[in-house]
């Protein structure tokens, strides 16, 4: 019988989820079927239980509603609880059961996928929302030796970073200060702009991160060129690895990834 899976967001229709969860499915013989679902800003509590009572086995949830499935877990994993909100729901013994993979995909394209060595690094952060708040406890984890949460708002950069017991400025702080990765987690991006941040506080042979991806180079990416970054990435392996990370949760086998990175970016 095949397994049921699916997507929950609003937007939707412009996920990739399903396309990635087939390739994953194919890769590794697995039977499932994975669908997208426009959910209810109304009413998403009674979509994800919908979805579960009719036989669901496992629910992606995407924007805007990542921290309200967290809080309608009955159960959450350690990162999901750090970071605020749940991507990955699955229902055990009738309670509803949450985790955050979003964190531990932004790690692995990076170490994995590309290389970066984390030790002995300076790694700027920026904002102070649900992007970043999602992935800062797995950036702890990697034994970076300096994490500097920044953000247009000062005061939302030093709460979170109060939290996580690093240091939070606003981004008129940055000056003289500089690093070996920026990551950008802000929605700037969205409306193909970049942060105000110092032209200098990319280091030699540095590189950027965007969390976000488009059809093209996203403005950030073109910022890391411009400044002379040795890798300028977007997020789109983020999205496949912390899929990937949803499918062995569900599943207990882990995709290969890079084909299918490779795939997404030629399409």
């Amino acid at each position: 019988m095949t397994d049921r899976y699916a997507v929950i967001g609003n937007p939707i229709e412009h996920s990739r989820s399903p396309q990635i969860h087939a390739a994953f499915a194919r890769q590794t013989g697995q039977d499932i079927k994975y669908d997208r679902i426009l959910g209810d800003p109304d009413d998403l509590e009674s979509d994800i239980a919908g979805f579960f009572a009719d036989g669901g086995f496992g629910l992606n949830v995407t924007v805007p509603f990542k921290e309200r499935a967290g809080r309608a877990c009955d159960v959450l994993s350690d990162r999901a609880r750090a970071a605020g909100a749940a991507n990955t729901l699955t229902m055990h013994d009738g309670l509803l059961h949450g985790d955050n993979t979003d964190g531990v995909g932004l790690v692995r394209d990076l170490l994995v996928n590309y290389g970066f060595v984390f030790a002995d690094k300076q790694v700027l952060l920026l904002g102070a929302g649900g992007a970043v708040r999602g992935v800062l406890r797995p950036l702890l984890e990697t034994g970076a030796a300096q994490l500097v949460i920044a953000n247009r708002t000062a005061a939302k950069a030093s709460a979170l970073a109060q939290e996580a017991g690093v240091t939070g400025c606003g981004l008129d702080q940055l000056a003289g200060q500089s690093f070996d990765l920026i990551i950008n987690g802000t929605a700037a991006g969205l409306d193909a702009e970049v942060p105000a941040i110092p032209d200098d506080c990319l280091k030699p042979g540095g590189w950027t991160y965007d969390m976000f991806y488009g059809r093209g180079p996203t403005a950030f990416v073109t910022w890391g060129h411009a400044h002379g970054a040795v890798q300028a990435l977007d997020g789109l392996g983020m999205l496949v690895e912390q899929a990937a990370e949803s499918f062995h949760i569900w599943r207990g086998v882990r995709p290969k990834t890079a084909a299918i990175i490779d795939e997404l970016r030629n399409a």
